[in-house]
Parts: structure tokens; C-alpha cells; sequence
């Protein structure tokens, strides 16, 4: 840049402001204090009527919102309880195993044998998750026959 005399480079540029000083530090708060961090407690169990409770809704819950309800139950609850964890496992294996043999049976009514084989594939696991609610509001520990157990 090449100046030219008699002209000063700094004219007409507005004058830059001055900083602002730091704010200052709060009432009654130390300087550089953070408030301490606590670890999040551990989840209170639940109490026996809540465990059958939770794996009765696992069983049941499928015939409204499919393998939703027994996957959010584990999810949540499973740490809560060995009982409701154990049950809402043993639902959403078998709502797995269902919805494959559904869609086999689906597949088979092409072949004119699913016909018969899906009616009695829903039938059959609307059957078994009655029983398997019932078992479970009794606090009994239920195993679905014919389940292929996805989740250990």
C-alpha cells in the first residue's frame, strides 16, 4: 500500500470501542466456583405388586401396540426388577418369533396353506398372551412354547 502525502490512512474510520471490563462475580458466589456435579441415583426397585403389574401390561400389551410394549418395558424397567425384566424379555421374544411366523404364514397364502396357517398363528398368540398375563398378575414365571429366544 502506497501512501499518498498529505492523507492520513486513518481518516474516516470510526474509532473501534473499548472493551467492557469482565462482569463481576455474583453475590455470595466465589470466583471460579462451579456447583458440584452428583452422580444420578440408582433407580429404586419396584415392589412385587409393580413387577407383575409391568409383566402382565408386557404380555398384554401387544394385542394394542405390538412389540412396542414389551420392549419399552424392558427397557425401562429392567434394571428395576428381575421378575418384570425377565417376563417383558420373554414377551418380546415371542412377539418377535409371532411376527415371523406371521409373515411366513402371509407369504404361504400364495400356496392357499396360509389360509389356514395365519388365522391360527394370531389366534394361537392372542391365546397364549392371555394365558401368559394371567400367569403373570399371578407372579408366576411363564414360557411361551414354541419361542425362539432372540434376547438372553
Amino acid at each position: 500500500m502506497t501512501e499518498t502525502p498529505g492523507i492520513n490512512p486513518t481518516d474516516g474510520v470510526p474509532p473501534v470501542p473499548p472493551v467492557p471490563p469482565p462482569p463481576a462475580p455474583q453475590y455470595g458466589a466465589a470466583p471460579g466456583y462451579t456447583a458440584p456435579q452428583y452422580a444420578a441415583a440408582a433407580p429404586a426397585p419396584l415392589s412385587d405388586s409393580d413387577q407383575r403389574l409391568w409383566a402382565t401390561l408386557a404380555h398384554i400389551g401387544p394385542i394394542i401396540i405390538g412389540f412396542v410394549a414389551p420392549l419399552v418395558i424392558w427397557l425401562v424397567y429392567r434394571e428395576r426388577g428381575q421378575y418384570v425384566a425377565d417376563q417383558a424379555k420373554e414377551a418380546l421374544n415371542f412377539q418377535i418369533t409371532l411376527t415371523i411366523a406371521a409373515t411366513i404364514s402371509g407369504f404361504l397364502i400364495f400356496a392357499f396353506i396360509g389360509i389356514v396357517l395365519l388365522p391360527a398363528v394370531l389366534i394361537g398368540g392372542l391365546v397364549l398372551m392371555i394365558v401368559a398375563a394371567i400367569a403373570a398378575n399371578k407372579g408366576e414365571a411363564y414360557r411361551y412354547p414354541l419361542n425362539i429366544r432372540f434376547i438372553k
